[in-house]
């Protein structure tokens, strides 16, 4: 076209995808002697104008170039003046809402002219001189229409950020696709989902403008038509054709994870439901899934996990380790800082490294996860090459910015069995929420009431609390997560803060749990830890109480001694860090022992303590010393017996021509220990002695009478080579014996042969499950021959020994009730999907069949987990 300057020249391009195409030549020719980087940044910019014209006017557009004194002018003009423009202000690495960031970034003006049929978007490029100030695009963001209004409460910012990038990622590629015949959207359908998406995202922006409450809880108010209902249904039935096709990888946008899922389902039923004339439901209030796992309202921050006594591990959606933390480090052998940067990968046994890399790829194509949100015991892998056995729970959290992070929790199951979820953040983490819990944004009255407060509580309401909370603490699991439920109910119903300091078994004082009223808009955990010694010098409030002094009541700061010492100055420092306007401080005393101190502040302006709330308090916290007496017996005991039955489980011999393998996990759901166990032994005569049982009960008693019967099944089985049902015999009388005769079942099996083979399993069984045996091609079999009654019942109940022979490169499997039994579910159902897992692992290593086994199946397993596999070579 030659010099345009200072000509100006336009093209009308229909609506259509292969406009972005033909608008960029375009401007290339429009410009064809100027200097090549602003021809390519105008051809760049242009592109996202006329795609977003494309995508959201769906009019046609008229591209003009205007050119004076080597200054490019260009404008992209629609037909649609009300589709305003919504900047998305998204992250640099997000799939979508780059357009309008791209102009702003690299043009030297930008703006927008609305007029009554159509608007002009443009940009200017100077090569000279600083330009004078943009306009901007305010004047073309579009007024929600204020006809009925929508209210979200208890929005987590990150979580909403992800799931708007992800919509308009989705509606922006099924747009496109549509337009060559894709996935069968129904147009109108297509253009009243992108039309009220965009209103929506336009009023959301709007209401994130407001400042963030100091509680950092965000209710957004939209402003919406209130015949946008079916237009919203559209939005839905898009959405879930979007999904179904993301998952049939006919988009190239990945499927959403089921926390998105699920919160975008609430998102469109409180807009739908609202504008139909129903009330809100808060975010925080909706049940969960295990898969959509953290219910925190707050971004994820690598510090969460730095700062956490947890051992714990964050990857992000490249399966790449993005934050470790000291106590996962130590665990696997590593320092945290060489471990960020490093694939998952790496602390992965290598049998499960293809099987990891398969299940997470699938989990992004599908959506769909295996373990995330549930409590899986697997092996992982230490820097030196062996394996830690672990339990792992997995949850999905969202950064500030909108990315999806992975984060890991491991509990070695040699040390602990408190499996459960614990949120990253916190040194104990906030815990499963207890009947009755509520939100803190929601507690009765709101901020400020008085209507449950110290004095003015009745008799009454004193004696519920105090019920209450000696029922959160036996509820509990462990001694933390009983404080912080303890620590919940006390912000909810007396407090604004509540701090509870405890002595360790070395007589040091750890703050073990830190709760405010709303802990997602605070970071309470900060102030956990271990404290400063309590000295001869410590003549602070919580010295006197750590000493046996109290109540006290405290109506200001407490002010610096004369001899201030360190735990002194800590103890000032945590009132101005809560901003405490008064504070009760009292001793945990039972049994004539002091366990720490309880300390309950409330912020200026709430009513303060006074002398009448301190029997109360009295109350409350010898109700908290026995709480924290008996949990902390309770853990002495099952600490013994997880040793006793750690110590119990036998080291496998090697045996020509048999491979051998087995696994023990502790119950996930309970605080119980057990009397699971699985043995394995060559007899004098060269035989291979396999063993699986389980004692009736979860005690230290089960634990024992565990161990009893081990040894004397071995020992018998050793002395006499008999058959099966002989040893099971003699045991049974051995058993009657005991002082403590324990009921159990237990299956011996007697494994006869020699390398290479073949091979023959003489097995009876005392009222135990059946053995399972697996061939190489995948058939499955129940060995259900041989079956009588458990121990400890009837020892002179006549026992039958049964015959299998075992092909080469089988698999026999003996297995505990806990990988197959659930609640409520018939058994025949749980041991059918025991054989379709095993005969999917035929072809698998020995090793991969039980991990996989206990990943498939032993998930939140409420009963312990033994079990033992043999395969002939």
């Amino acid at each position: 076209m030659g010099s345009l300057d200072p000509a100006t020249v336009s093209r009308r391009f229909p609506d259509g995808p292969v406009s972005v195409a033909s608008a960029r030549r375009f401007v290339r020719a429009a410009l064809d002697d100027a200097a090549s980087d602003l021809v390519d940044t105008a051809q760049l910019l242009v592109s996202e104008l006329v795609t977003n014209a494309v995508l959201h006017a769906r009019t046609e557009a008229e591209v003009t170039v205007s050119r004076l004194d080597g200054r490019v002018r260009v404008g992209v003009a629609d037909r649609r003046p009300g589709r305003g423009l919504v900047p998305q202000n998204c992250p640099p690495y997000a799939g979508t809402g780059q357009g309008l960031a791209l102009v702003e970034q690299l043009a030297s003006r930008y703006g927008v002219d609305v007029g009554d049929e159509g608007k002009a978007v443009w940009f200017e490029l100077w090569p000279d001189g600083p330009p004078p100030p943009s306009s901007g695009w305010e004047p073309a963001v579009a007024p929600c229409p204020a006809e009925r209004t929508v209210t979200l409460i208890d929005v987590p910012s990150a979580l909403e950020s992800t799931c708007r990038q992800h919509r308009h990622a989705v509606l922006r590629e099924l747009t496109l696709v549509a337009s060559g015949g894709g996935p069968g959207v129904p147009p109108e359908d297509l253009a009243a989902a992108n039309d009220v998406n965009n209103v929506i995202s336009a009023c959301v922006t709007a209401a994130l403008r407001e400042p963030l409450p100091d509680s950092g809880l965000r209710s957004l108010l939209l402003s919406l038509p209130a015949g946008a209902a079916p237009a919203v249904r559209a939005l839905r039935r898009t959405l879930g054709l979007a999904e179904e096709a993301a998952r049939e990888e006919l988009l190239l946008t990945l499927p959403a994870l089921p926390r998105c899922r699920v919160f975008q389902d609430w998102f469109f039923d409180q807009i739908v439901d609202q504008l139909d004339g129903g009330g809100p439901t808060a975010w925080s209030v909706m049940p969960r899934d295990p898969e959509v796992s953290s219910d925190e309202l707050v971004p994820w921050d690598p510090d969460q996990v730095r700062t956490s006594r947890v051992p714990t591990i964050a990857a992000d959606d490249g399966n790449r380790i993005i934050a470790a933390n000291g106590p996962a480090a130590d665990l696997l052998g590593w320092v945290p800082d060489d471990l960020v940067g490093r694939r998952l990968t790496t602390l992965i046994p290598e049998h499960l490294r293809r099987r990891h890399t398969a299940a997470f790829s699938s989990m992004l194509l599908t959506g769909r996860t295996r373990i995330v949100g549930r409590s899986v015991p697997l092996p992982a892998r230490h820097r030196d090459g062996g394996v830690v056995p672990v339990r792992l729970f997995i949850q999905t959290q969202e950064t500030a910015d909108g990315r999806t992070v992975f984060v890991a929790q491991l509990a070695p199951r040699a040390t602990t069995s408190l499996d459960g979820p614990r949120t990253v953040g916190s040194a104990r983490g906030p815990v499963r929420s207890a009947p009755g819990d509520v939100p803190a944004n929601v507690w009765p009255g709101g901020p400020g009431t008085e209507g449950d407060e110290g004095a003015a509580m009745s008799a009454l309401d004193r004696l519920s609390l105090l019920a209450e909370l000696g029922s959160r603490f036996s509820d509990a699991l462990d001694l933390y997560e009983g404080l912080q439920h303890a620590g919940r109910l006390l912000t909810r119903r007396l407090a604004d803060w509540c701090v509870l300091d405890l002595f360790t078994e070395h007589d040091q004082v750890e703050r073990a749990c830190v709760v405010h009223r709303d802990p997602r808009g605070l970071r309470p955990t900060a102030y956990e830890g271990m404290l400063p010694a309590v000295s001869e010098e410590s003549r602070g409030p919580l010295a006197r109480v750590l000493r046996g002094a109290g109540p006290l009541l405290l109506s200001e700061t407490p002010p610096p001694g004369q001899a201030d010492n360190a735990l002194d100055r800590d103890y000032r420092e945590l009132f101005h860090g809560l901003g405490a306007g008064s504070a009760v401080v009292a001793p945990l005393r039972a049994r004539r022992k002091i366990f720490g101190a309880l300390t309950l502040a409330r912020t200026p302006g709430r009513q303060p303590f006074t002398e009448e709330d301190l029997p109360l308090v009295d109350d409350l916290v010898h109700s908290l010393a026995l709480g924290v007496d008996n949990a902390r017996l309770y853990q002495d005991t099952r600490s013994i017996a997880e040793r006793l039955q750690r110590s119990l489980l036998p080291v496998l011999p090697r045996v020509e021509g048999l491979e051998l393998a087995a696994r023990y996990a502790a119950s996930s759901t309970t605080a119980q220990v057990g009397g699971d166990w699985y043995d394995s032994f060559v007899v004098p005569g060269g035989d291979t002695a396999l063993v699986i049982g389980d004692v009736t009960g979860h005690n230290l008693d089960a634990a024992i009478a565990m161990s009893q019967l081990r040894s004397m099944l071995r020992g018998i089985a050793v002395d006499r080579e008999e058959p099966p049902a002989e040893v099971l015999h003699r045991l049974d009388l051995a058993n009657h014996s005991l002082h403590r005769e324990a009921t159990a079942t237990c299956v011996y099996g007697l494994l006869k042969g020699r390398a290479p083979g073949p091979w023959e399993l003489l097995h009876s069984s005392a009222g135990h499950l059946p053995p399972l045996l697996t061939t190489a091609e995948g058939e499955t079999r129940f060995l259900d021959e041989g079956a009588g009654l458990l121990l400890g019942v009837d020892p002179d109940v006549p026992r039958r020994t049964a015959r299998h022979p075992l092909p080469a490169r089988s698999t026999l499997l003996l297995y505990t009730d806990g990988l197959v039994e659930r609640r409520n579910e018939p058994l025949d159902e749980a041991l059918g999907r025991l054989r379709r897992h095993a005969a999917d692992l035929a072809c698998e290593s020995l090793d991969t069949f039980c991990d996989e086994l206990m990943i498939g199946l032993g998930a939140d397993n409420a009963d312990d987990i033994a079990l033992l596999a043999v395969r002939p070579s």
